[in-house]
C-alpha cells in the first residue's frame, strides 16, 4: 500500500489525471479507498455492487467529464506559451477504485471508463480478468501498472506471454511514462 500512495503522489498531482484502480475484492477495494482519501490532489470515487444504477451513472459519468478535462487539457498544454503543468491550473486527479465485479459492462451499452492510467492493484490470476480491465477502463493511448508482490511475478509472465503482450519494468522516474 505504502507503494501505491507513494507512486499516487507522483503521478496524481497531474491536472485531471482519469486513474481507474482495479481491485478483485470489496475488502481491497474499502483499503485502497481509505489510503488514498487523505490525498488532497486526488478526487476520488468508487464502484461497487451496493451502488444505485443512478449511484452508479453519476460515478461514471463524472468520470467521464474528468476524461474530457484531461483530453482538453493535453491539447492545450501543448501549445506553445502554455504550460499547465507548472500550477496553473489547481485541478485534481480523478480516480475510481473499482472491483472486478462492478467493471463497467461494454456488451450491455454501458461506454468503456477510457482512463489513461490503469492500476491493477491486485492482479487478477486470469488473463480474461487482465484482458477485461484492459479494455473497459483503459484508454488506448493509455498505460497499465501492475502492483506485483513477489509470489505473483509468474501469474505476470503467464499472463503477458498468453496475451502475448510484452509488459516492461516501470521505470524509475515515472514521469517519463506519463
Amino acid at each position: 500500500m505504502e507503494t501505491f500512495v507513494d507512486l499516487l503522489g507522483v503521478a496524481g498531482r497531474r491536472s485531471w489525471l482519469p486513474i481507474v484502480v482495479c481491485c478483485s475484492s470489496r475488502d481491497e477495494l474499502d483499503a485502497v479507498c481509505s489510503a488514498v482519501s487523505n490525498l488532497s490532489f486526488i478526487s476520488l470515487s468508487s464502484l461497487y455492487s451496493d451502488l444505485s444504477d443512478s449511484e452508479r451513472a453519476s460515478v461514471l459519468e463524472k468520470f467521464c467529464r474528468d476524461t474530457t478535462e484531461w483530453n482538453q487539457s493535453q491539447s492545450i498544454n501543448a501549445l506553445p506559451g502554455n504550460d499547465l503543468e507548472n500550477g496553473k491550473q489547481e485541478e485534481k486527479s480523478s480516480m475510481i477504485v473499482v472491483t472486478d465485479a462492478c467493471l463497467p459492462l461494454v456488451a450491455s451499452g454501458e461506454a468503456p471508463i477510457s482512463a489513461r492510467i490503469l492500476i491493477n492493484y491486485e492482479l487478477p490470476s486470469k488473463k480474461e480478468t487482465y484482458l477485461r480491465r484492459m479494455t473497459t477502463c483503459l484508454a488506448a493511448d493509455g498505460i497499465v501498472i501492475n502492483m506485483v508482490v513477489g509470489g505473483e511475478v509468474v501469474t505476470l509472465k503467464g499472463i503477458e506471454e498468453g496475451m502475448g503482450l510484452v509488459i516492461a519494468e516501470m521505470p524509475i522516474n515515472i514521469s517519463e511514462i506519463l
